[in-house]
């Protein structure tokens, strides 16, 4: 088992940022709180964008120009609670793949954001993989909190296979 935090970055966190995610503040306690429970069973995934967009990836870019940094920029690194803490990369969506399946063993817990993007596409895809999937619902935020709610309904209907849980009910 793991628990893998979605994109707890300052792109996602500053509220100037054209990737705002209005709710950012509220999931860094109980992500805290999680990183207590789980200890070194945690992973930090960044989303950065790739060197050059291909396929489907460069209208996005297109419509996010701002996006387009090196993965060292100050926009992808992880908020200064976290800060230090290793990363595993992505520049897709989601961030399910070898890297949390080999540390998953069947079971997976995700928090971080956005709970109606990097969230639901991670969850989705350690799903057809076979991962039972947690999400700790006070430890996500959506782009909005409609998109929220409404993400984690879409994942409650993927029940039993993907349970909708609180930091509680993890201890």
């Amino acid at each position: 088992m793991v628990l893998a935090l979605i994109d707890l970055q300052r792109i996602f966190a500053d509220p100037e940022s054209g990737w705002a995610t209005p709710d950012f503040g509220r999931v860094i306690e109980p992500t805290k709180q999680l990183i207590s429970l789980f200890g070194s069973d945690v992973v930090f995934t960044r989303f950065v964008a790739p060197e050059k967009p291909f396929g489907a990836w460069v209208p996005y870019y297109e419509t996010f120009p701002f996006a387009l940094q090196p993965p060292d920029a100050d926009d992808y690194q992880l908020v200064d609670e976290f800060k230090g803490a290793r990363t595993l990369d992505k520049t897709t969506f989601g961030a399910w793949g070898p890297e949390l399946a080999a540390r998953a063993d069947g079971r997976l817990v995700l928090g971080g954001v956005t709970t109606d993007c990097c969230v639901i596409s991670t969850a989705l895809a350690a799903v057809d993989a076979g991962v039972q999937v947690q999400v700790v619902e006070e430890a996500c935020a959506g782009s909005t909190d409609d998109n929220h709610r409404k993400a984690l309904d879409i994942m409650r209907l993927y029940a039993p296979m993907i349970e909708i849980v609180s930091v509680e009910q993890l201890r």
